[in-house]
């Protein structure tokens, strides 16, 4: 066939062809969709997008809908080795709940059971949490553990802002290397940018060996992001909660954005967990395995607090905290009170929180009154109708803002740790949280939020529905990007 006929027969036959082909892409996309959407109202969306957009639907579909993130880090997940401790010395048997806190001991029961099924770690016996209120509190205690240390320090977090707390930690990580401890950090790729000059760089100038979660080059997995807290000494001391280390968290400290938080250190099995965690999660940032007693020191009973560490991201093959908070709120029998900054929950945990208010369940959800991220807080009060409707009940707390992060239930469990009532956390970034079974530690917590509501103001459906059109206009559409804030 001559040239001037090939010619002649693609402008014969092109519309026929490019009709084959976007309609062979565009079914491929809507098969593609039905069988991996777990959203049907997603899957509906995309499959007659698809098809009554033949050829754009598919393109679309191929750019947006198809979801990279898990696939990514499921990806990365195969190049994790899986720590795991022997702590069957300290395991202890979910039953044993129902003795234990008698007469309530079934429905902890139920919330520990429900946990099994999705984190392969044992409940832990005989651990001691104490309870860090503000920088004021905690960062001392962590330096301080920092000081003492002799065998090992291992620290992650999404913010390390090198101000004036930043620089009094290196300078302690950095004696802490010059004396032969040694001190793994990992930080967060975008959350060290917070602030400049980068705390990466002068740890590394110090000889503090210190890489960062997933370099923001990779544009493919940009969304994966590490907002764990953890920070282990010697393996037998451990900090976790909500505090990134920055000089805002020191309220009596001038600060633009003054922010209250909770922390907490921990002592006993539990510190075990944090340990297993962090050494995964330094594989894979770097490809060294931390193994051996310089890392995982022997562990002792220090306290009667029962724990068990749940880690989550996109990685797991179910997400851990939204199914923890959903087994906590429908096991609940009095009340279940919650302290978030971010209050962004789907359908299915909106629902779990008008189901139990109904049942007669005495939900409170204490949130900012002004949060530090606008577009998140318009978005937040457009969707607090679904629980206030239900008998759910919002305050709100005055300045300083409050980053804290705390669950109770029934004054018997408790959930401490990095998780947002939010998207973002609770299906895209690496969290861990602890759980806790313990009717003293959850009482301390009950505490700090009573403290929170004598100072806070409750939100009703009046209130909510007498905003101005158009800010109500402008929430519902801060709203629908909800899924990405």
């Amino acid at each position: 066939m001559q040239e001037d006929q090939v010619f002649e027969w693609i402008l014969n036959y092109w519309p026929y062809v490019f009709t084959v082909v976007t309609s062979a892409l565009s079914l491929w996309a809507a098969f593609h969709a039905v069988l991996w959407k777990r959203d049907v109202r997603s899957a509906l969306g995309w499959a007659g997008l698809i098809l009554l957009s033949p050829g754009v639907g598919a393109v679309l579909y191929f750019l947006f809908g198809i979801n990279r993130v898990r696939r990514k880090a499921m990806a990365l997940r195969a190049s994790r080795e899986k720590f795991r401790l022997s702590l069957s010395a300290f395991s202890m048997p979910v039953e044993e709940l129902n003795l234990k806190f008698q007469p309530d001991g079934e429905a902890l029961v139920q919330i520990a059971n429900a946990v099994s099924c999705v984190v392969n770690r044992p409940l832990l016996a005989g651990n001691q949490i104490d309870v860090l209120e503000n920088g004021e509190e905690a960062f001392p205690a962590m330096l301080e553990a920092i000081r003492q240390a002799q065998h090992s320090i291992t620290l992650v977090t999404y913010i390390f802002s090198y101000d004036a707390l930043g620089r009094a930690f290196v300078d302690e990580l950095a004696l802490a290397v010059q004396r032969g401890v040694h001190v793994r950090i990992l930080i967060d790729a975008v959350g060290v940018r917070y602030h400049f000059p980068s705390v990466y760089r002068m740890l590394r100038k110090r000889g503090v060996p210190t890489a960062l979660f997933i370099p923001i080059h990779h544009i493919s997995v940009f969304n994966l992001r590490t907002h764990r807290k953890i920070c282990v000494i010697d393996g037998q001391i451990g900090f976790t909660g909500g505090m990134n280390i920055r000089v805002n968290h020191v309220l009596s400290a001038p600060s633009p954005m003054p922010t209250a938080d909770v922390h907490f250190r921990l002592e006993g099995p539990i510190v075990g967990q944090l340990q297993e965690v962090f050494a995964e999660d330094w594989l894979f940032s770097t490809g060294e395995s931390l193994q051996g007693d310089r890392w995982f020191r022997p562990l002792r009973i220090s306290g009667d607090v029962i724990c068990r560490g749940i880690a989550d991201g996109p990685d797991e093959t179910s997400h851990a905290l939204a199914w923890a908070l959903q087994a906590a709120i429908s096991s609940a029998k009095k009340r279940v009170r919650i302290v978030t900054p971010y209050f962004l929950p789907d359908m299915a945990l909106a629902t779990a929180l008008g189901v139990a208010a109904t049942r007669g369940i005495e939900i409170d959800i204490i949130i900012p009154a002004r949060n530090n991220l606008r577009l998140v807080q318009w978005a937040s009060v457009a969707q607090l109708w679904q629980v206030v409707t239900f008998g759910c009940r919002v305050w709100v707390t005055p300045p300083p803002f409050d980053h804290a992060k705390l669950m109770t239930v029934d004054g018997r469990w408790s959930l401490i740790g990095s998780t947002n009532w939010d998207p973002r956390s609770l299906r895209l970034n690496f969290e861990f949280n602890c759980e806790a079974y313990d009717t003293h530690f959850t009482a301390k917590l009950d505490a700090l939020i009573e403290e929170r509501l004598t100072r806070a103001r409750r939100l009703n459906l009046d209130e909510l529905q007498a905003r101005p059109l158009p800010v109500r206009i402008r929430d519902g559409l801060a709203r629908l990007v909800s899924p990405y804030l």
